[in-house]
């Protein structure tokens, strides 16, 4: 049986910390919560750690000098910052101290999960041995899955092995949410490169100044902040597949040299005269118009031709509006399994408004709005149109919407935050607003309930 990965989570919000030991534990990962940086270092020094996960905000010392202390003394462990004051400034420093990811508030539940089971997977695939990679390759296979039955669907899926079993690029587009990155995983697990690394690169949220050492890595030294050599996308993918998500975010100096990737199958590190071979399949995506990027003169069209081999176009969900049921079915499962809650269906009225809702967000907002929906639902057996559009959450584009509710829009992500906030209400609507026993309730002191209302008023969400 193999070993679990272990993950230490360093937050000051006791709060979060139940909520990330059922997340991940559900997610075959052990987990153990720190409420600061002290007491993260002295339980590194007790055990090994694959990641830590680490709050940027701290009282006495902050996320980067628990960084700074875990590249000194506990070299091979990787680590992930998460803040609440993201920037283009902020991010760099954290990436070029040694982070691995940067992760900015507010993000989903989803996000974090699958953020962190990037990070782990970049330390075992490219070494791995061929048996282990093979397992791993069939549990890809297992979890990979694309819902629908519409004829726009069916001809994707019935194109899929001719596209899957040879080594040419392939260039994904469709709107943002409609499941490109999970057909570049299906290629993936579909082609003889199965049972090797499968890397995502994740071009819009890289800041600018790290976007090459990102796809090639560098060496030590090559400029400042860089202590260490790092290892590049495209190392990391040699012999199986690199997504490169959201492509048409690159500059286009650096577009010249994924070119010459492209072209020679060979590249070299920042701050190196060393040239590499590799053997990569490229899998690109964007959410833009690439005829308009190329007319705009931000977008290469030699790079575009060289990617596009297979061009294909996923569509957005408002015009496969027939696989609303059975994409709702799948997530309600998904969730009910993530969270260890009891079968659940959804009630006909919200499934009736599902089906004509416009989903500018696509299948990702209908994920969103699912998971929303049996989080809030709890142990009940159907989720119900107030557990999905609650007074609770606010529009994330002010819009209103006639239907099911009075006003209803494009809800935001069920974010952490989100989640802390309707825990501490709720426990204090089941506590008849006894500040005490609410915070008994969840464990945290009545101070915590106290200072989280003050900051609840501060920003709008209570009165």
């Amino acid at each position: 049986m193999e070993q679990q990965p272990r993950i230490l989570f360093v937050d000051d919000e006791q709060l979060l910390h139940g909520l990330f030991d059922r997340l991940f534990t559900r997610s075959g990962m052990q987990v153990k919560s720190c409420v600061n940086a002290e007491q993260a270092m002295e339980e590194l020094n007790n055990g090994e750690y694959d990641l830590v996960v680490t709050d940027f905000m701290m009282p006495d010392i902050d996320g980067l000098e628990l960084l700074a202390h875990i590249r000194q003394e506990h070299p091979k462990t990787k680590v992930i910052m998460i803040t609440a004051h993201a920037n283009v400034q902020h991010a760099v420093r954290t990436m070029k101290s040694g982070a691995i990811d940067y992760i900015p508030k507010p993000f989903s539940t989803t996000e974090l999960v699958e953020r962190v089971r990037n990070v782990l997977s970049r330390d075992t695939e490219p070494d791995a041995k061929p048996a282990k990679r093979k397992r791993a390759a069939a549990r890809k296979r297992a979890s990979v899955e694309y819902v629908g039955e519409h004829p726009s669907i069916v001809r994707l899926k019935e194109m899929l092995p001719r596209v899957s079993q040879n080594n040419a690029p392939v260039f994904i587009q469709g709107e943002s949410g409609t499941g490109k990155e999970i057909l570049a995983k299906l290629i993936h697990a579909m082609s003889d490169r199965g049972d090797g690394p499968y890397v995502t690169l994740n071009c819009a949220n890289l800041p600018r100044e790290l976007v090459e050492s990102h796809l090639f890595g560098h060496r030590k030294g090559a400029f400042t902040g860089a202590i260490d050599d790092m290892t590049g996308a495209f190392e990391r993918a040699d012999s199986g597949t690199l997504l490169l998500d959201e492509i048409t975010e690159i500059e286009l100096a650096i577009q010249a040299k994924l070119l010459r990737v492209l072209q020679e199958q060979e590249f070299q590190k920042v701050g190196s005269s060393e040239t590499k071979k590799v053997d990569v399949r490229v899998i690109a995506t964007s959410n833009r118009s690439l005829n308009q990027s190329i007319s705009d003169g931000t977008f290469r069209e030699d790079l575009y031709h060289r990617l596009s081999v297979f061009p294909l176009t996923v569509p957005p969900l408002r015009e496969r509006a027939s696989d609303i049921p059975q994409l709702v079915k799948h997530f309600v499962e998904k969730y009910c399994g993530l969270y260890g809650l009891p079968k659940k269906e959804i009630s006909e009225e919200l499934l009736s408004y599902f089906k004509t809702y416009p989903w500018p967000g696509n299948v990702r907002q209908l994920e969103n709005m699912v998971q929303r929906g049996v989080l809030l639902s709890a142990e009940r057996e159907v989720v119900d149109a107030e557990d999905v559009f609650n007074d609770f959450f606010s529009d994330a584009d002010g819009s209103g919407h006639a239907g099911l509710v009075e006003k209803v829009g494009a809800p935001q992500l069920t974010t952490i935050e989100e989640m802390e906030r309707h825990m501490i209400m709720k426990a204090l609507d089941d506590s008849d607003n006894n500040q005490q026993r609410a915070a008994e309730q969840l464990g945290i002191s009545a101070r915590t309930i106290r200072n989280k209302l003050k900051k609840y008023r501060e920003e709008g969400f209570i009165s």
